[in-house]
């Protein structure tokens, strides 16, 4: 289910002072977050957030097309090691 219009996009707190120090800074350096349900913002274009899966920080370059989205969405939290093979097939 969708957010209401009227109460906009959630973001933690902690995330804009974060882009915002990144973004006086100048430097392209990764930020490293936790908060997977906080919607991509347009002030966080062309930044990079490091966004932790469970395991590791995968870097997420941000992009116009993100905007509106969670950063969960570009951090998969499992790997598909694909179907294990069919052991009766084989012998036979």
């Amino acid at each position: 289910m969708a957010r209401s219009v009227w109460k906009g996009p959630f973001v933690d707190g902690y995330l804009l002072n974060k882009a915002e120090v990144s973004r006086a800074s100048g430097r392209n350096e990764i930020i490293k977050i936790w908060s997977r349900r906080s919607t991509i913002l347009p002030q966080f274009v062309g930044l990079t957030f490091g966004v932790y899966n469970g395991k590791k920080f995968i870097p997420v370059q941000v992009t116009e097309n993100m905007v509106g989205h969670k950063f969960g969405e570009f951090s998969p939290t499992r790997t598909f090691n694909g179907h294990s093979a069919d052991k009766k097939a084989k012998r036979g």
